[in-house]
């Protein structure tokens, strides 16, 4: 992908939103315990501080839900509140817990008010419930999914739940793979989103050349697609990045060197100029995607250089 495209997209963005740099965080821990406020704010903190960057001030949240409970809001809220981290809400829309996920939403809007609803940069409805249920996701028996009209009918639920308060005129969208977006299928999910949330891994991309030598281009080949199918809507990354640890999939080679040339290469590329959420700050399982170690966060350097040199930002295949 050209520079001249990529920047012509992030123009389609206003004001600090082409600047939103974020990870994606998980509301449980890596022993599955429920993560509490001071887990968010140990993250949190450590994103707004990694050396070499000039700071990950936003995190993408797949549930509403505090774990272990039916709808109590998640504990990254009050996190985010003491550390001002901008928040790409998540309701999960597979499963048939929906109402929960709406119900925990309104009580965080009646419960945070302004201190919450000026932190949302968005709010997505659903995580990759298209792929699921298409058939490359039945094949990898990827879990239970939702149709799209069930996507559609969720996403005008939130429209209405956030009317009359301070979380009213925030975007709302739906996040997938870039392979849902676009299967023309879908296309009443892109009609009633503000964005669109995309998720590529090259690593995974296991029909085609799948090297690293190759996914730079794999990825924003994925990303021109999906921006081909969004009609005019603005695509945020919402996850990829590269393994540090795992098994070989086809020739995607998991290894820090990898995943330091593909943060070069395509996060150097995004960062400042397109919505993105890299995925993931920490991590125990594998293949294990973590930007820094999995423990004490506060303390944990980078497991790779995540440096952008001037001479890199805006660069991207050709």
């Amino acid at each position: 992908m050209r520079f001249s495209s990529l920047y012509s997209l992030a123009a389609a963005f206003h004001g600090a939103a082409a600047q939103i740099r974020g990870f994606n965080y998980a509301s449980t821990l890596s022993n599955s315990a429920p993560a509490q406020q001071s887990d968010f704010n140990a993250e949190f903190t450590a994103a707004k501080n990694l050396p070499g960057t000039s700071g990950f001030t936003s995190a993408r949240l797949y549930t509403m839900i505090q774990g272990g409970t039916t709808d109590t809001p998640i504990s990254a809220i009050p996190a985010a509140i003491a550390t001002n981290t901008t928040l790409l809400l998540g309701l999960w829309a597979s499963g048939g817990t929906f109402a929960n996920e709406l119900a925990a939403l309104k009580t965080a809007l009646s419960q945070y008010g302004t201190d919450f609803t000026n932190l949302i940069a968005g709010i997505s409805v659903g995580s990759e419930d298209l792929y699921r249920i298409s058939p490359t996701g039945i094949e990898n028996n990827s879990g239970v999914g939702a149709e799209p009209s069930d996507i559609v009918n969720y996403i005008n639920q939130v429209r209405s739940a956030i009317q009359g308060t301070g979380a009213k005129g925030k975007p709302v969208g739906h996040v997938d793979t870039w392979t849902a977006w676009v299967n023309t299928s879908n296309s009443a999910v892109v009609d009633a989103c503000d964005f669109l949330g995309m998720d590529a891994y090259p690593y995974w991309q296991t029909t085609t050349d799948n090297s690293i030598s190759s996914a730079n281009a794999t990825f924003f080949s994925a990303y021109d697609a999906t921006v081909g199918q969004a009609k005019g809507k603005p695509v945020w990354v919402t996850e990829t990045g590269w393994p540090v640890s795992g098994p070989t999939e086809n020739q995607a080679v998991a290894s820090t060197q990898n995943a330091q040339t593909y943060w070069s290469q395509v996060a150097c590329s995004l960062l400042g100029k397109v919505n993105t959420y890299w995925y993931i700050l920490q991590e125990t399982a594998s293949p294990n995607f973590s930007v820094v170690s999995a423990g004490d966060v506060s303390s944990a350097a980078p497991l790779y250089d995540l440096t952008c040199a001037a001479s890199s930002s805006g660069a991207s295949a050709q």
